[in-house]
């Protein structure tokens, strides 16, 4: 009886779709393989004459559809013509796997079943499986070619006999099994660093041993630990290259004096934040006569301390960049380079390579030479002090801040009239006392002292790129790193228009270079102390192409300079190292670089820049639940900061901090999302919520895991 039930579902109720899904699936699994029909009957337990039929019916279809060929005559397997491909792995924790074609193609969806375990960013072989009509396209992983990263962090789970480590990735849906003796004497609640050792095929979750304890939970050092190890960032420096740091002299010997230009009693100073260590550049300014100016841009020397290929150098080369966490600095050197020999401190003779401009009142550049100097910094200003001294015209050298002030100003207006990008965004900093727990929030705001040595800076590195970069028409100039920014998305500047139009604010998509940017200046004026200003920064921000490194130089749109490379922090920034070395060469008359080693070393500090933002930003939002989660059950002032299937982001207006209004917190309606308007539209009482609507939201939940807020609105 029962059998004869099974075979009356199997038979008579089986639609044409479910087992059209049934063959497609079949032959992905096997993709090698080839069928006749019985063993397809019997691989499908097709046991009715009719389901039979219809079973050699889609297999005509599929062949007709080369979805399928026929290998010998009654025999098919899935057509694996042009449907291999490799590509990168992207794994989801809801399953949404995706891979990306190594030839920039469309993304192809991955189901679990098909994924073969492959982990995010792998590099993978798959077959294509869906190349039927009407059909999405789906992928299958048939081979894992190279390994991406087999790292996570999170919090250990111990029982008796076994643990899990349970991830906060977003990228894995299982947590992973560690076996009792691979805990490395990991305990309960330990934040761990787990390499995945293996993923058997029929195993739900990756096996893992322990690498690397942090410490426990919630702890300040453990938590931004765990964020660089998240993303592969260093949280400790090699002893052997400390050691080989502690070994470097101090001393400057007479042949450094003899061989460099020698700006010790010319009036020099620092101005930097007022937390900072590493002073890397300097400012000099005299006067040579009436209306002429000499202004020093000196840069730290690193390059005469770090040479190629040493032990410190392959360190910084993988560092590429020091990372700035809420309440921590991971340098790119040793403490004793960064803090001591190259920190251009007050009142120590130090090393610099420099821009020395001669200039005129109006800010015109008569002359310029590039040299190695030794300088000795007179005073070292915070930003804070430097801007005083502008705001009340009264402290140390006050004469020489003010002219410097004078002429930065008339640069600036140069580079805007010029078609230059004025973001100035506001950073959320923290107050925060000794175990690192967040006490109050403020901004940062960038203020005239800081625009003084922005100029400058910017000035400087200018000049450097031009300096090599600028050559006569038929001859080639040397392989040299520029920073490169490019024009922004077409596509991507259209979204802007329509969204800044809901607020009644214009933009011009077309034309030249320089209209474009320059109604994007007047967008950016017009915001300015508005509600919205934040939101619309942000959304333009993301119109722009992100600068890189590249020896192939296009100019850098957003300050609209046509040739610009990085010189003036070769203590925090890699690019800046490879500057200097180049220069010195090049300036001795050295042949051209390898173009394949640099542009290599060029995107390597792109991707680590990158990386390092991404932290940044972890570390800042893990500060920002961290500070609100003392503050659940409190009502604020915010606007509505993105809007998604899943419900509302809302930003904070007094501490910039962000958090979900998921849709089931929504109220009492069925919402649809409505993506080109960037909305959420109530299919009953039709409440809409905008993109950069006000809204007062009660501070629901605050997990310190994800990094996540959970708010719901004040007024439901």
């Amino acid at each position: 009886m029962a059998k004869k039930k099974k075979e009356k579902k199997g038979g008579k109720y089986m639609k044409k779709k479910e087992l059209a899904e049934m063959l497609v699936n079949y032959f992905r699994m096997k993709p090698m393989e080839s069928f006749g029909m019985k063993q397809l009957f019997t691989g499908l337990k097709l046991t009715t004459h009719p389901l039979k039929m219809l079973c050699a019916d889609i297999v005509q279809e599929m062949a007709e559809d080369n979805f399928l060929i026929e290998t010998e005559k009654g025999h098919y397997k899935l057509n694996d013509k042009g449907q291999i491909m490799t590509g990168t792995f992207q794994r989801k924790s809801n399953g949404k796997n995706l891979f990306i074609p190594e030839d920039g193609g469309e993304p192809v969806f991955v189901a679990e079943r098909n994924s073969a375990h492959a982990m995010n960013n792998d590099k993978v072989k798959i077959i294509l499986c869906a190349k039927r009509r009407r059909h999405e396209i789906e992928g299958q992983v048939i081979e894992i070619l190279e390994h991406a990263n087999t790292n996570f962090v999170g919090t250990l789970k111990v029982s008796k006999n076994y643990a899990f480590l349970l991830t906060e990735s977003n990228t894995l849906a299982n947590d992973i099994f560690i076996p009792k003796e691979k805990l490395n004497g990991g305990k309960n609640g330990d934040k761990a660093v787990v390499k995945i050792t293996e993923w058997p095929e029929e195993a739900k979750n990756p096996f893992g041993e322990v690498i690397d304890i942090l410490g426990k939970a919630g702890e300040n050092t453990t938590e931004m630990h765990a964020i660089l190890a998240e993303y592969g960032l260093p949280y400790v420096y090699p002893q052997a290259v400390e050691a080989a740091a502690e070994k470097i002299s101090a001393e400057i010997t007479p042949e450094d004096y003899a061989e460099r230009e020698d700006f010790r009693d010319i009036v020099t100073f620092t101005i930097d934040p007022k937390d900072a260590k590493d002073f890397d550049d300097a400012l000099s300014i005299r006067q040579l006569k009436p209306g002429l100016w000499e202004v020093g841009v000196h840069i730290a020397d690193v390059s005469h301390y770090v040479k190629e290929g040493s032990i410190i150098d392959k360190e910084a080369v993988k560092r590429a960049t020091s990372v700035y966490l809420v309440d921590r600095t991971i340098p790119m050197l040793p403490e004793r380079l960064c803090n001591f020999i190259c920190s251009l401190r007050p009142d120590e003779e130090k090393l610099a390579y420099s821009v020395i401009f001669n200039m005129n009142e109006k800010a015109e550049i008569k002359d310029y030479r590039i040299r190695h100097t030794v300088i000795k910094s007179n005073r070292r200003f915070t930003y804070e002090e430097a801007q005083n001294i502008i705001e009340t015209g009264e402290g140390d050298y006050k004469e020489e801040i003010l002219q410097l002030n004078k002429l930065a100003q008339i640069l600036r207006e140069k580079r805007m009239a010029a078609g230059a990008i004025n973001f100035d965004r506001c950073e959320v900093k923290f107050e925060i006392d000794e175990k690192g727990k967040p006490l109050s929030v403020y901004f940062k705001v960038s203020k005239e002292a800081n625009k003084l040595i922005e100029e400058f800076m910017l000035l400087a590195n200018r000049t450097v790129a031009e300096h090599i970069g600028k050559v006569p028409k038929n001859k080639k100039p040397k392989v040299f790193p520029y920073r490169i920014h490019d024009l922004p998305d077409p596509d991507k500047l259209d979204n802007l228009s329509q969204f800044i139009a809901r607020f009644g604010y214009k933009i011009r998509t077309g034309g030249s270079k320089t209209d474009v940017s320059k109604s994007i200046n007047r967008l950016l004026s017009d915001i300015e102390g508005k509600k919205e200003q934040n939101l619309i920064e942000t959304v333009s921000l993301r119109a722009m192409q992100k600068a890189r490194y590249s020896i192939y130089n296009i100019g850098h749109y957003g300050l609209a300079f046509d040739f610009y490379t990085h010189f003036t922090s070769p203590i925090r920034r890699y690019p800046d190292l490879m500057v200097h070395r180049l220069l010195t060469r090049y300036l001795a008359g050295g042949r051209t670089a390898q173009a394949d080693k640099y542009e290599e070393l060029c995107e390597h500090s792109s991707a680590m820049e990158q990386t390092a933002a991404s932290a940044e930003r972890a570390s800042i939002k893990y500060k920002q639940v961290e500070f609100m989660s003392e503050r659940i059950g409190n009502v604020y002032d915010g606007v509505i900061s993105g809007v998604t299937e899943w419900g509302l982001y809302v930003e904070v207006n007094e501490n910039k901090c962000e958090g979900m209004v998921s849709m089931r917190d929504l109220g009492n309606d069925y919402y649809e999302f409505d993506e080109k308007n960037y909305c959420l539209i109530g299919r009953r009482h039709h409440r809409k919520f905008s993109l950069g609507d006000p809204v007062k939201i009660k501070v629901a939940r605050a997990n310190l895991e994800k990094k996540q807020l959970d708010f719901i609105l004040a007024d439901e």
